[in-house]
């Protein structure tokens, strides 16, 4: 995918400075960041196609950001691999994150924006 026609489909959700307006407002996004590779393009060209997500391409980094949860299923990620993925392989992957990540079974890694939907998985 070129980079023109990853700019027409995908949103930067980036501000400059000058542009950001402070709120006391909760947002209840949340999303993961990978170091560029082919892995993470395949996972992020999957995930974009998903309602409320928005995939940002930088020059080694992939954002993937959700509005409200990000559910990341292990076995479909495999499928769009052509090889296994564990939660474990997937945690490791993933740069850094925002949100309350919570694994859900073996099979589901889920972003939570919302922090008053994880209380039903928090012990």
């Amino acid at each position: 995918m070129s980079v023109a026609s990853r700019s027409a489909t995908n949103q930067n959700i980036f501000q400059k400075m000058g542009d950001l307006r402070f709120e006391q407002t909760i947002s209840h996004q949340c999303g993961v960041t990978m170091n560029d590779s082919v892995e993470a393009r395949a996972i992020a060209e999957f995930m974009g196609k998903k309602p409320n997500v928005t995939v940002t391409y930088q020059p080694a980094l992939i954002r993937i950001d959700g509005e409200g949860k990000l559910i990341f299923k292990m076995d479909e990620i495999s499928d769009i691999l052509g090889k296994d993925m564990t939660a474990e392989i997937f945690e490791v992957n993933t740069s850094t994150h925002y949100g309350r990540m919570v694994r859900i079974d073996d099979n589901t890694v889920t972003l939570f924006g919302n922090m008053d939907e994880v209380f039903e998985y928090i012990e």
